[in-house]
């Protein structure tokens, strides 16, 4: 018998004979094995979870036309923010939010939970005005064609957290460290026309793909978690409401 031979028969023997052993060992012990595996397989999915990407969907038509109510994105965190696994602490990173890029932000307005999707529009050191129907930055006119209406100052009456209780916030330089966002859809976005900036250790990342889209009213994404599972099952069983063409495109 040839050595090669000899050494794939052995080997076939000992991976037998570990088979044999695992057969044999006691219910408790596989048990534990595979709780111990899927332990770590959790753990694992968690670290990602906090320090890469997230998914997200959106509940509300702040966004359209970029982004419709009920899509989903996967989120990438890396460079923006690092959350720690069962805590509520974030940790901002080195990247900085550029002009035109859509973000993803902790509300400023106390109370509030749920994420913010908004587009940049001010940098550090800007100054913001809104003026015949259009934003302008250090007196020039931003050239816009993601928008989906006019773009109106916001009202006083509807001002809230920095502008709470302020008249004539514009013009409004955008202070050191701070981002003024603003929603594609300029008649039915609550942004910083509204709030006032937002800290950049509020930002927590940046779409990177829609993974998918389903074609429902707002409710499902903003309530309780029965809810959005009734819409995945009514997508199922209708696959037209699913917006096939949105799947997997890119910011």
């Amino acid at each position: 018998m040839k050595p090669g031979s000899q050494s794939i028969r052995l080997w076939c023997i000992v991976k037998a004979d570990k088979k044999k052993k695992e057969e044999n060992a006691p219910v408790k012990a596989r048990i534990r094995r595979e709780v111990i595996s899927w332990f770590w397989v959790g753990l694992v999915f968690l670290l990602i979870n906090g320090a890469i990407g997230q998914a997200r969907v959106i509940p509300s038509g702040s966004m359209e036309k970029t982004l419709l109510i009920g899509d989903h994105l996967i989120m990438s965190r890396i460079g923006y923010d690092a959350g720690v696994p069962f805590t509520n602490l974030h940790v901002s990173l080195w990247r900085t939010p550029q002009r035109g890029q859509i973000v993803i932000f902790r509300p400023v307005i106390p109370g509030d939970t749920s994420d913010v999707i908004k587009r940049v529009i001010g940098l550090p050191g800007d100054m913001v005005d809104i003026h015949d129907g259009s934003v302008w930055i250090n007196g020039v006119r931003l050239r816009e064609d993601y928008t989906q209406g006019p773009t109106e100052p916001g009202e006083p009456p509807l001002f809230r957290a920095a502008f709470a209780g302020k008249k004539n916030v514009l013009p409004y330089t955008v202070p050191p460290d701070c981002y003024f966002v603003m929603g594609d859809n300029r008649g039915n976005s609550l942004d910083s026309r509204f709030e006032g900036c937002i800290p950049r250790a509020n930002i927590v990342g940046t779409p990177v793909m829609i993974y998918a889209s389903i074609d429902a009213p707002s409710e499902p994404w903003s309530s309780g978690i029965i809810d959005r599972f009734s819409a995945y099952a009514n997508a199922l069983l209708h696959p037209s409401e699913v917006r096939w063409r949105r799947l997997f495109r890119l910011f």
